[in-house]
């Protein structure tokens, strides 16, 4: 019994997206602009995240 790659994989990708709520939430950006971060962050979690980290706000 051991731990499967792509469930430990995936359980990463969870910690990472959920960080990057959280640093939306705490972000200085306006209510709308971390709206709808969150919103694609979690929507489009692979895409999301390297749009955040392109262009996402900053702070």
């Amino acid at each position: 019994m051991g731990i499967e790659v792509g469930g430990l994989l995936g359980l990463i990708w969870l910690i990472i997206v959920i960080w990057a709520v959280v640093k939306v939430a705490k972000s200085s950006a306006g209510g709308l602009a971390k709206l709808l971060w969150i919103l694609v962050l979690l929507f489009f979690p692979l895409v999301g995240l390297i749009i955040w980290f392109l262009i996402g706000p900053k702070g």
